[in-house]
């Protein structure tokens, strides 16, 4: 009996906690005010876009604007100093059924550096 006491007093504060998760679920899912994350390889890179193999193996291409930034371990690059083989995430907002970049954050080819999100 003491233990079916014990489970029900943590019924309460279980629900209590799953409920307040699920109120917070879509403040933490706005975070990034709707920007979707490409994390991957460098296949390709132009002038105005750049082609990344994903994590999950697919080939996404992404353009660049005049508000795309570009970084690499949080110190500000150029978009010439994207190379074939860089680690890449990149946040982007859709435009027109395209992916825009947002930001571009690279690491080093090869490298198990962090790249922050």
């Amino acid at each position: 009996m003491n233990t079916y006491m014990n489970i029900t007093r943590l019924k309460a504060p279980v629900a209590l906690l799953a409920i307040l998760a699920l109120a917070l679920l879509p403040t933490i899912a706005a975070a990034h005010g709707g920007e979707e994350h490409v994390i991957g390889t460098v296949t390709q890179v132009s002038d105005t876009s750049v082609t990344v193999k994903t994590t999950a193996g697919k080939t996404v291409s992404v353009g660049f604007d005049g508000k795309t930034t570009y970084a690499r371990a949080d110190q500000p690059i150029q978009k010439t100093d994207i190379k074939v083989g860089d680690r890449i995430v990149i946040h982007a907002v859709e435009v027109n059924e395209k992916l825009v970049a947002h930001t571009v954050q690279i690491g080093g080819a090869g490298t198990k550096q962090a790249v922050k999100h």
